[in-house]
């Protein structure tokens, strides 16, 4: 969502928060067993005491507070200060302060696109090899992650810029353990699986799907949600890429195809509640309740890791509502790809701390001390999962950790005109009955005429 731009001064005094590091406290004691402190001792040697990094996000309110809990073990193992400032106008003002020469020493980036298109102005400083190939062996799926925060500079020569932590998952299917158990039916672990146990479902008098579209002026987001991950479980992840970067055609016959992959599913009447023709009509906030009716509406609900801020009250994910990854196709032989999104880390002005902090986020403490609080996954292959207190968020990261491709929301990387525009209306429009085809040619046809 485009925000209003004020004057700088003026943005940073109604939506920008700050912490100084004298107000920061260790919340586990130096040496705490639970946390893998293998390199932390050696960060006192860099000779940063003393010195101020300056470090600018998006992250307000709780997440402020818990990214504050990690910058504390940073300060203590180098003697660093560190000043952090959050804001809700992040996309706006890391743009004015670049431009007037005044940005942070590091930006934490809440999507890779903005920081792709201030690479290719000159903004940001490569992390080097060291980097690249270290997140390719500590990350699982690293070269995904090397990919995802590599762009060209203003010269068009490809780095590798931005250090992804902090990750979301989206291909995640939502069920009631009870349900399935009741009706005998085992969490399937590829997609002929899964197709095979929606027909089932329906053999057996149920409805296997709960798919809602609506939301209001962004009514029809979630199914590019499925699309995407569909694109990634029928083409190899560089396909992917040259969709989302319009290298190929948004009606390339293997688009069409992953759009009618999801079709197989949201077109079925059988296989939805309240028939394929309700699915845009049908608010996505709403659509996960069916899981809960006596009896079932819907056995099954695909949707990334924030819906069960949706559920009925009194739910408790883990007992009466769990999720399964959403399982790829065995005969493409593609791995097990994962869909989501993160936050990457880049320099935006170059300091010894600014690199040494970027070293920090590499070590397994710094990943762990989140993960024992609220909130946080990770790809890093060396942290401790049992230092998470929720099993439920244990099990997720466990996705993230066996993933083999990682891709981030392909929405978000497209231009607004598509991403958060034509591709929206289109699946309404593929929803009330249009081929894929047409859907996607007329997506097409708005990046080609209006998207520069």
């Amino acid at each position: 969502m485009k925000h209003l731009i004020v004057s700088g001064a003026l943005a940073l005094s109604l939506s920008i928060s700050s912490t100084s590091a004298m107000e920061r406290e260790l919340i586990m004691p130096m040496g705490d067993e639970r946390l893998n402190w293998d390199g932390f001792e050696e960060m006192a040697d860099l000779g940063l005491q003393d010195e101020v990094l300056t470090i600018f996000g998006p992250w307000l309110g709780s997440d402020n507070n818990l990214f504050e809990s990690v910058i504390a073990y940073f300060e203590a193992a180098t003697g660093a200060k560190v000043e952090y400032s959050g804001s809700d106008s992040f996309e706006q003002q890391v743009a004015i302060d670049l431009e007037a020469g005044s940005p942070a020493n590091i930006a934490v980036f809440p999507q890779p696109g903005l920081a792709k298109n201030l690479a290719a102005k000159g903004h940001l400083l490569p992390l080097g090899q060291d980097t690249e190939d270290w997140i390719k062996s500590n990350y699982a799926a690293g070269q995904s992650w090397v990919d995802l925060g590599t762009f060209p500079d203003e010269g068009g020569q490809s780095h590798l810029f931005g250090f992804f932590y902090k990750v979301d998952v989206k291909s995640l299917v939502w069920y009631v353990p009870e349900n399935f158990e009741d009706a005998g039916y085992e969490v399937p672990e590829t997609m002929e699986d899964l197709i095979a146990l929606s027909d089932q479902i329906v053999a057996d008098g149920g409805t296997p799907w709960c798919i809602g579209l609506g939301s209001g002026g962004a009514t029809g987001w979630p199914a590019t949600d499925w699309v995407e991950d569909m694109m990634l479980r029928t083409q190899p992840p560089d396909v992917y890429d040259q969709w989302v970067a319009h290298d190929i055609p948004f009606n390339d016959p293997r688009v069409v195809a992953a759009i009618e992959a999801y079709g197989v599913f949201s077109r079925n009447d059988d296989y939805v509640s309240g028939g394929g023709g309700a699915v845009a009509t049908i608010d996505f906030r709403d659509s996960p309740k069916g899981l809960f009716d006596s009896p079932p509406q819907c056995y099954m609900h695909r949707q990334a890791s924030f819906i069960p801020t949706f559920f009925p009250d009194g739910v408790e994910v883990g007992v009466d509502a769990d999720f399964f990854y959403f399982p790829a196709f065995a005969e493409e032989d593609l791995g097990r790809p994962v869909l989501g999104g993160g936050t990457l880390f880049a320099i935006t002005s170059d300091s010894p701390a600014a690199r040494a902090f970027i070293d920090f986020l590499k070590l397994p403490l710094a990943n762990e001390v989140w993960m024992a609080q609220t909130g946080f996954l990770t790809p890093h292959l060396g942290v401790n999962s049992e230092v998470y207190t929720d099993p439920t968020v244990r099990a997720m990261n466990n996705i993230l950790l066996n993933a083999t491709t990682f891709r981030f929301d392909g929405s978000d990387l497209m231009p607004g005109a598509i991403g958060t525009g034509a591709f929206w209306t289109g699946m309404v429009d593929y929803s009330g009955g249009q081929s894929a085809s047409d859907v996607a040619t007329a997506i097409e046809e708005v990046w080609k005429t209006s998207v520069n």
